[in-house]
């Protein structure tokens, strides 16, 4: 690479290609502007990304919600089998799908992407896949940094990161203050793995000698990184329209699904005081769900604390909309069950997990059989 002035440049030399970079953006470009609408100010490759908020002064105590998170360990097996187009969803379902726990609407997001070499079509297919999620929740995509660290990072390395900032009024913030005895939780259905529990994932495919390129007995037709690259599912497009419907009064808080498992994750949005028995007879865990435990010789039960099994997004909901909420979401597209009803704890609390993450919140725990 050569500067405007024919001189040999310094960076390029050092192994960061910045014209490769630029050809980067060019290749997302369309993809990134369809997720703006009329709010987001000033177009792509600013200094910062901007939107404007003057609708929140229609809101009577506008509260802003922002999470961030990446993918994990999940890349390696894109860069394996060289497939990069759904790790974009994977980040966007992660980040935004925390927000709307609180019951707030996501308006933007931005992401960084840091490589050892920038290869122009990968970067372009995971920045594709980003804005993409992003169109189909109504999240518009305002800004994002691709870094190049030859010597950190391996030619064909990458890893993900994304944000996400969004809005709910005071008056109608999710969470453990609005649960009571008698609430009904319903979880709803994940895609499979979504973004959690690859390192064990992938020791266990290690351990049977698989390549991700291989096409197993178990999961014909497709092969298996192809198999375990499913993206995350989506729920806050849903979820938007639950809560903005006249069945919206009756949430009382949600649970996105994530690592540490379905009690761990439950347990975070109840108050102390109250339990809550998952009847695992409720749904059947998907296919990669089994076929994984039994390669790696484990129970199902040894797992729930790694993977979803299954459950994507739990909702705690009042008891007498609970049929009425469980049909709208599974009408929006989104397989719905009743995982089990909200009990004063008992005085024995020694099989239960109690919050999670630094929250000291309530009981959760399993109980049955798996069907």
């Amino acid at each position: 690479m050569t500067n405007p002035g024919g001189h040999s440049s310094a960076y390029a030399e050092s192994g960061v290609d910045t014209e490769a970079g630029d050809l980067a953006v060019e290749l997302m470009k369309r993809a990134v502007g369809a997720t703006h609408n009329d709010l987001v100010v000033g177009g792509l490759g600013g200094f910062a990304g901007m939107m404007d908020v003057s609708f929140l002064k229609n809101y009577d105590r506008p509260l802003l919600a922002t999470s961030t998170d990446g993918v994990g360990t999940k890349v390696a097996i894109a860069q394996a089998i060289d497939k990069h187009d759904t790790i974009g969803q994977d980040l966007v379902g992660m980040v935004v799908d925390d927000i709307v726990v609180v019951g707030a609407k996501s308006l933007f997001m931005t992401d960084y992407i840091a490589c050892g070499k920038v290869v122009p079509e990968r970067i372009a297919d995971i920045v594709r896949g980003i804005a993409q999620a992003c169109s189909a929740v109504g999240v518009a995509l305002v800004g994002g940094e691709t870094a190049e660290h030859p010597g950190l990072l391996g030619a064909d390395d990458y890893d993900v990161a994304g944000a996400a900032v969004g809005v709910v009024d005071a008056a109608k913030l999710l969470g453990p203050q609005n649960v009571s005895v008698g609430n009904v939780v319903l979880g709803m259905q994940s895609s499979g793995l979504h973004s959690n529990g690859y390192s064990l994932v992938r020791k266990i495919v290690r351990d049977k000698g698989f390549d991700y390129n291989d096409v197993v007995a178990e999961f014909p037709g497709i092969s298996l990184g192809e198999k375990l690259l499913e993206p995350t599912a989506l729920y806050t497009g849903v979820l938007n329209n639950l809560l903005e419907s006249e069945l919206g009064a009756s949430v009382k808080a949600m649970s996105h699904i994530t690592g540490g498992g379905i009690a761990a994750n439950i347990a975070r949005v109840l108050p102390q005081g109250v339990a809550l028995d998952v009847h695992r007879s409720s749904w059947t865990p998907a296919d990669v769900f089994q076929v994984l435990a039994g390669w790696g010789g484990f129970s199902l039960e040894a797992v729930e604390g790694t993977w979803n099994l299954g459950l994507g997004q739990a909702v705690v909901v009042d008891a007498q909309h609970a049929d009425e909420i469980a049909a709208f979401l599974t009408r929006q597209g989104v397989h719905t069950w009743n995982l089990g009803e909200i009990e004063t704890a008992p005085d024995d609390l020694s099989d239960y997990v109690q919050g999670a993450k630094g929250v000291d919140g309530g009981a959760v725990r399993l109980v049955g059989d798996w069907r």
